[in-house]
């Protein structure tokens, strides 16, 4: 009879406990399968940008170290004098030549006289005659007619106290081999002997980057099959460096085979991790059988109840009610017992360490920092973990505001040593907010909430950053509260918010084409108020999704019977990232009539490079609805030409800096030309933002822009203007200039 019940109690024991928890193991596994994969990847990438910028640091490195290197001999009284000697031939190879070869690895040296004239001579292991400056001769003198020109000006750009005199030096080819040649004025050390300004005789030093350079880079920093090479073209899988002359082209480059450190890791772990899910399944099912047959029943003494009342159970530090606890304790004796500071912390970029590496990660790093805390605090000091990546710090040991900021800083400097977690090392930051208590005033939550204000603004001012609190802080967030609350009055009080409209106007006959929508606050009090100033408060806020949603129901109403091709709309980062923009923008074009293929959302590169996002959703979902997209301010931030093919936008704007660069040595015209051509060779249009002159509106319709915007053709306008505009049904000609719209 046990038997026959046992028989359906296993069965429904399967089927509701024993099959849900296996599937969502698996579930699981997949996730840190893919989490691994990605972090593979990631790695691999950050290794190789790593090392791209090690070899550029490298290069620079040498370069100034050549300079550092000559300075040891050519900033010297004896050199002064010696160079001067008709006999001090030998005085000079053993100090300036053979001595610079076999103890800093200088590959050439040379003298010259205050005429530029050679006086002695070192290559290839040995002294030569001074004839043999011929060689370098033509790359050096245009350096050293560089450095006498700096001297007789009495030019001290760039003297240190460990750069003590000025030089020249520069990437050069010799007799078919790469090198640094490096230029230094030999000169007095005590100041007794006198020179004549640009006359000084000179040492050239000369050291190749190639042969032993390469060799010595590929073992001291791991660059696998490392070498020089003449030529831009590198194999499949291989990376390169640019090696830059002073002129910014590059002399040649330096290729190797990257290493990627996350693939070798994944293939290597790959076996094992599979391995221990397996064996995690099976140690499920165990457990879950052995749950079925026994019963766990767990008694806490009365220390460890207490104990897990006042301390974090992840990290063993002060929870959220000793810290109270003891704060209330130390204020009561603040006056009589020293000083007393409250510090918050809050570790940067976390949340990306447990979507990275997964929760287990994300906890034992909380650990490690626990860890660091300690060791930086005394016993009488209260550490305290308050929430999810969130720290305090209550000590009496900083007497002063300095001391406070020295320690701050380290705070800091700990949280950006590397985390090794399970053999990744992760890199985070740490944001601090600290205030003094000042006054016997001041009691627990008024401290808290400077702390916490101070905090903030480090998290604002870039992060990995400390903030003593200030009484001006309060006044920062007061108006930014006061501006929040003056934002959410206009969008429920007509007639603050105006949308105004600047016209786009096609570069071959002067029409218009389309419109851009600016939105324009007239604040009650305070006037017009620059959307530079309170956009970054809606977004910060999470308005700007009611605002973004206002200025597009506003022009689809103003728009209406406008016959125009497109009118943009700028999508603000936040509003892509939210999981119903999508839905919101068809349904405000649904209801107002608009096609969508009127409307164009201005986004940024960072929108259209966004993967398996809600960003990246509401991109696909509203281009399939026929709505354009244009990419704004390209040219500006981390916008990238090799990438501009796979954005899929219908349209490149191009910023304003560059336009307004037309004329200068900046060589802007080549790049709004380059910017023109490779977006025509995708099937872009583009937009030149910033038209001011005349000269720049007919430079840029010979470029093939197809677009321009600017107050040369006409300032944002308010709705019944534009109208008012389109009834004339022509542009106004001024002084016979089709272009102009109205100024």
């Amino acid at each position: 009879m046990i038997d026959n019940f046992a028989q359906p109690s296993r069965r429904l024991f399967f089927l509701k406990i024993m099959l849900p928890m296996l599937a969502a193991a698996l579930v699981l596994n997949g996730i840190v399968a893919s989490l691994l994969w990605w972090s593979a990847s990631e790695s691999d990438r950050v290794s190789i940008d790593r090392q791209h910028m090690l070899v550029d640091v490298v290069v620079a490195k040498i370069r100034s170290k050549i300079a550092h290197d000559q300075e040891s001999v050519t900033v010297w009284d004896d050199a002064v004098s010696e160079v001067r000697n008709p006999g001090g031939a030998e005085w000079i190879d053993a100090n300036l030549g053979s001595w610079m070869a076999s103890y800093f690895g200088h590959d050439r040296a040379y003298v010259l006289n205050s005429a530029d004239r050679p006086v002695y001579a070192f290559a290839g292991g040995s002294q030569q005659e001074p004839s043999a400056f011929e060689t370098v001769q033509p790359q050096a003198l245009p350096l050293v007619e560089e450095l006498r020109s700096r001297l007789e000006a009495g030019d001290t750009e760039g003297i240190t106290d460990r750069t003590l005199t000025l030089g020249a030096s520069d990437l050069v080819n010799i007799d078919g081999r790469p090198a640094i040649l490096s230029v230094k004025p030999i000169v007095s050390d005590t100041g007794d002997l006198v020179q004549v300004s640009g006359e000084e005789y000179v040492h050239v030093a000369a050291r190749y980057l190639d042969g032993e350079f390469v060799a010595g880079l590929e073992r001291d920093y791991l660059l696998d099959n490392l070498r020089f090479s003449w030529d831009a073209e590198v194999l499949p899988g291989w990376a390169k460096a640019a090696l830059l002359q002073n002129d910014g082209h590059p002399l040649g480059y330096l290729v190797w085979t990257p290493f990627s450190p996350g693939s070798a890791v994944l293939w290597r772990v790959g076996p094992v991790m599979l391995g221990l899910a397996v064996a995690s399944l099976i140690v499920m099912v165990g457990l879950l059988v052995a749950l079925r047959r026994r019963s766990i029943n767990l008694s806490l003494s009365e220390a460890e109840v207490r104990h897990l009342a006042h301390h974090d159970l992840l990290t063993g530090l002060a929870n959220r009610a000793q810290l109270a606890k003891r704060f209330d304790a130390a204020l009561g004796d603040r006056w009589t017992g020293g000083n007393l500071t409250l510090i918050y912390l809050d570790l940067d970029h976390f949340k990306e360490v447990n979507d990275a590496l997964g929760h287990p990660a994300g906890d034992e790093l909380l650990r490690e920092f626990s860890d660091r805390l300690r060791r930086m605090t005394t016993e009488a000091d209260t550490v305290a973990r308050v929430g999810g990546d969130e720290f305090v710090v209550l000590t009496r040991s900083l007497s002063s505001s300095q001391a406070v900021a020295e320690y701050c800083a380290s705070l800091i400097e700990t949280t950006r040593r590397p985390f090794d977690l399970e053999g990744t090392q992760v890199f985070v930051g740490a944001s601090v907010g600290a205030v003094r208590a000042s006054h016997p005033s001041d009691d627990r939550e008024e401290l808290s909430r400077r702390a916490d204000v101070a905090l903030y603004h480090s998290k604002r001012s870039g992060r990995s950053s400390y903030t003593l609190y200030d009484p001006q802080l309060d006044q920062a967030a007061t108006l930014r509260r006061n501006m929040e609350r003056d934002l959410r009055t206009a969008l429920d009080r007509p007639g603050e918010l105006e949308v105004h409209y600047q016209p786009l106007i096609r570069a071959t006959d002067g029409t218009i084409s389309g419109f851009e929508a600016l939105l324009r606050w007239h604040h009650p009090v305070q006037g017009s108020i620059p959307p530079a100033a309170f956009i970054p408060v809606a977004e910060e806020t999470g308005l700007i999704l009611r605002l973004g949603a206002w200025v597009l129901q506003q022009v689809c109403t103003d728009t209406r019977g406008w016959l125009v091709e497109t009118v943009a709309v700028n999508a603000s980062m936040v509003e892509l990232q939210d999981v119903h923009y999508a839905a919101r923008v068809e349904k405000i074009l649904l209801e107002n009539g608009m096609a969508p293929h009127r409307l164009e959302l201005e986004i940024t590169e960072s929108a259209f490079c966004e993967r398996a996002t809600d960003c990246e959703k509401n991109i696909t979902h509203l281009r399939q609805l026929g709505v354009k997209f244009a990419l704004d301010d390209f040219g500006t931030g981390f916008s990238s030409l090799g990438r501009l093919h796979s954005l899929h936008a219908e349209r490149l704007k191009i910023d304003r800096s560059f336009v307004a660069g037309f004329g200068t040595d900046k060589g802007d015209e080549a790049i709004v030309q380059a910017i023109v051509d490779l977006a025509q060779a995708v099937g872009m249009m583009t937009t030149a933002e910033g038209v001011e002159t005349s000269e720049q509106r007919d430079l840029l319709a010979a470029m093939g822009c197809d677009q321009l915007q600017g107050f040369l053709l006409s300032r944002p306008l308010p709705a019944r203007e534009i109208e008012q505009l389109l009834r004339a049904r022509s542009l106004e000609v001024g002084s016979g200039d089709r272009y102009t719209a109205r100024r």
